[in-house]
């Protein structure tokens, strides 16, 4: 069930891993838009405005979780292009441990101080109980999304990108199902909403789970190897715990931004709620192309085929490229179309959500070809071993965002808002690039002979 990707086209490699993976990732915001569209069209724009006032803390947590886990597969991804597979399943192991201890402090953490982290956001008092609630939950499902998230990555690390998409789709199903039974049948409002997504990825991560057991015999393991290494847990740290910051720091802009549009009112708070919900969809591509770089470049560091670097990249930024097109052209055609997914049609500035949530989402497509190189390069780096960098990567993009959100939102309003995560892309890009071409060149004054010997030797994960 693995799958080396050290040899062939990087294009053809990149294209037939991420199109699976593309596809898990497809699932997994299908099923947390139907959350939105269920949530906008039966309980109205109040109960949307609730959902969305805690997107940005939501990134902050659930973010870091996803990056951590992304994180520890690098590890994984390196081990297995370098043969090393008892070092792996070490890896793997220690991982599990790493993450049973992060989703039972992030849990109790944040289930304490989730009412006084939306006080200080200034959520409106007419939805913070909506809010308060569908927050919550999602936070006590945090080992849900520990769970998920770290099993898949391994599984992409190994090679199979496909398996993941399998379970993803018969849990967004069942997101479906249960949303509307808690929500019509139950009554449950958006808690229900929030119990169905914690749900729905619990059993994801168990199909993953039993999965892994069954059919992954490379990862049958000692006694030796699951106990607890301080050295593995170490490497997995330098690699898991930057690239959590990663998200969580882009989070803070991000809730720097959600405070400001807060102050804009329920209809702003409901249309950046719908288009984001519909920019997290139509970006994963993106995502999908992101996580395939990291175990493409982690795979190839791993094996000391290094020429293959700059290659994969370069075919992933035509890719990327080649989507931005198709996404901005669709959007400028059928966002009216797309924002009535979330609305219910007898709300009664209904033609306002739609003129502001249609402005929001066009303007973000316009600049997915900047985003496409922040997933893509970024990703890159962190797969090659140097997420420390990313870190870097992610304080710009926060400051980009609090500076649209402290500054230009109060001064020109909505349209401020659509343009903040733009400003905050191309701003990341103009250090990941250059970051990228020096990542490169280290590696290659570190193995300058590119043998197969070479890929034995530990990578190390340090700046440039």
């Amino acid at each position: 069930m693995t799958r080396d990707l050290t040899t062939g086209s990087p294009m053809r490699l990149i294209w037939s891993f991420a199109l699976p993976t593309l596809f898990g990732m497809l699932f997994q915001q299908f099923y947390n838009m139907m959350d939105t569209m269920i949530v906008g069209q039966l309980l109205g724009a109040s109960a949307l405005a609730s959902v969305g006032s805690t997107s940005s803390i939501n990134f902050f947590v659930i973010g870091f979780c996803m990056g951590v886990c992304n994180g520890f597969a690098i590890p994984v991804a390196q081990r297995m292009g370098a043969g090393d597979y008892s070092q792996m399943r070490r890896c793997v192991a220690n991982a599990g441990w790493l993450s049973a201890l992060f989703a039972v402090v992030l849990t109790v953490f944040t289930g304490l101080f989730c009412r006084t982290i939306l006080t200080v956001m200034r959520t409106p008092e007419d939805i913070f109980d909506g809010a308060f609630w569908y927050i919550l939950i999602i936070f006590l499902g945090i080992p849900t999304t520990f769970l998920y998230n770290l099993l898949a990555a391994v599984i992409r690390a190994l090679g199979d990108s496909k398996t993941p998409v399998y379970f993803l789709a018969i849990s967004s199903v069942l997101n479906i199902a249960l949303d509307l039974l808690l929500i019509l049948y139950c009554h449950a409002g958006v808690a229900g909403a929030a119990l169905a997504t914690v749900i729905s990825q619990g059993v994801s991560g168990l199909a993953c789970l039993v999965f892994m057991v069954k059919r992954f015999p490379i990862l049958h393991m000692t006694a030796e190897e699951r106990r607890l290494d301080g050295r593995t847990c170490r490497t997995l740290c330098l690699m898991g715990i930057p690239m959590g910051l990663q998200y969580s720091i882009t989070a803070i802009g991000s809730i720097v931004l959600q405070s400001a549009v807060n102050g804009l009112g329920t209809a702003a708070i409901a249309s950046v709620a719908a288009g984001a919900k519909l920019f997290q969809l139509i970006c994963c591509p993106y995502d999908a192309m992101g996580s395939s770089m990291a175990t493409y470049c982690g795979q190839n560091v791993g094996a000391c085929k290094l020429d293959r670097l700059g290659q994969g990249m370069r075919a992933c930024a035509w890719l990327g490229l080649g989507y931005a097109v198709l996404a901005v052209g669709a959007m400028l055609l059928f966002a009216p179309q797309c924002a009535m997914l979330f609305l219910n049609q007898d709300e009664a500035d209904l033609a306002r959500l739609v003129s502001l949530t249609s402005q929001y989402i066009t303007t973000l497509t316009a600049f997915f070809f900047p985003l496409a190189l922040v997933n893509i390069v970024r990703f890159s780096i962190q797969g090659m071993g140097f997420s420390q960098l990313a870190i870097l990567a992610g304080v710009l993009e926060m400051a980009a965002r609090t500076v649209m959100g402290q500054v230009f939102v109060p001064l020109f309003g909505f349209t401020a808002a659509c343009f903040a995560s733009p400003v905050a892309w191309i701003s990341a890009d103009l250090f990941l690039i250059p970051a990228a071409i020096l990542c490169i060149r280290h590696l290659r004054k570190l193995y300058p002979d590119q043998t197969e010997e070479a890929a034995l030797r530990p990578v190390r994960a340090e700046g440039p």
